[in-house]
């Protein structure tokens, strides 16, 4: 068998059926997940040893496959021509190879066709300052960070510079530099190229993941000293974000990072994608914009109280989570049945509603 036609037909079937991820492992057929449900793909039998070493061969690098097989696990991004990239993880479970891609499309879709907020545009129009979108895996937080990015491509004459691990959408320069570094193999580490953008002239740096404090220490700094700072965190809301950024600090450093942060903050995003009515997925989302109200609740710590500004803040072109969920529900796109699964408050919704 042709492993490499294998995993180029499980590959089409990803694009073909409108999926998400494929999961690959060695003792169990193929499975697709498409609109959040995972399924097998029943008419390729289960994959062996042999198959998956294969299947790994053609996805990894030389350098790749030797760090894969020495740590046990790797991110690597694997590049479908036309149709698409892949980012993927490759690990050992039970001491088999398992591989999960997720499908990164060529087409870089704008805020419009994401179904995301039209104020989202404002925030590619800033120059100067820090802005995180959040949310747990797999909500679409890198393709909403790519409509930021390529609005500013389209639009600004900037030097933009991306560190990511892997690289995912890739950039065609319009208006804009654009310089895409990729972990291991452009540099070390996001520090060390975080260090260097800083004699690179850059105007805008798209950072993968905030991993660490050192790497939020430099991307604070960096949107004090004139860049515009875009990144993601794995949590659920703003205020969670401002608060898991500030205890990644030791405590004598928290005031410091809450100045820095009440500063430079430009605004936070957090989204989830939720099924719906007709199929398919939609962004639900909170969006917090840092005003003179909420930068003082920072440096105070009293991060506690950042929802109700949030909940308050409509005029300012907030949007609070709960709400976003109604509008979907009164549209007709959800059921509120989802809309209470996806709630931080079910309680506060039932009594919006």
């Amino acid at each position: 068998m042709d492993h490499s036609k294998t995993l180029t037909e499980l590959l089409d079937i990803v694009i073909k059926e409108s999926g998400s991820d494929l999961h690959v492992a060695e003792g169990r057929q193929p499975v697709i997940r498409v609109s959040g449900i995972l399924t097998p793909i029943t008419r390729i039998p289960a994959l062996s040893k042999q198959q998956m070493l294969e299947i790994v061969d053609t996805l990894l690098t030389k350098s790749n496959k030797e760090i894969f097989l020495a740590s046990k696990e790797i991110d690597f991004s694997y590049d479908f021509g036309e149709n698409g990239r892949f980012r993927g993880n490759a690990f050992f479970q039970q001491g088999k190879i398992s591989v999960v891609l997720r499908l990164i499309p060529k087409k870089i879709r704008l805020f419009k066709e994401l179904n995301l907020p039209p104020i989202l545009e404002q925030f590619a129009k800033k120059e100067q300052g820090f802005f995180l979108v959040v949310g747990p895996v797999g909500q679409g937080k890198t393709t909403t960070l790519a409509a930021i990015i390529e609005t500013i491509n389209q639009e600004r004459a900037e030097h933009i510079l991306t560190i990511e691990d892997p690289i995912e959408y890739i950039y065609e320069p319009k208006k804009s530099i654009i310089d895409q570094r990729e972990i291991r193999i452009d540099t070390t580490d996001f520090p060390t190229a975080m260090r260097s953008m800083f004699r690179e002239d850059i105007n805008v740096v798209l950072i993968g993941e905030m991993r660490g404090p050192e790497t939020i220490a430099t991307a604070v700094t960096a949107a004090e000293t004139g860049h515009y700072v875009l990144s993601t965190l794995h949590t659920n809301t703003a205020s969670q974000t401002i608060d898991r950024i500030i205890d990644s600090f030791p405590a004598s450093q928290q005031g410091q990072i809450r100045s820095q942060l009440a500063g430079s903050l430009t605004g936070i995003f957090s989204q989830r994608l939720v099924p719906m009515i007709s199929g398919g997925l939609i962004p639900v989302y909170e969006l917090l914009i840092n005003n003179a109200a909420v930068a003082n609740l920072i440096r105070e710590g009293r991060i506690h109280e950042i929802n109700s500004v949030i909940e308050t803040g409509m005029a300012e072109g907030m949007i609070d989570m709960n709400r976003s969920l109604i509008e979907m529900v009164r549209d007709g796109k959800i059921t509120f049945d989802t809309a209470m699964r996806y709630s931080p408050n079910p309680k506060i919704l039932e009594k919006m509603m």
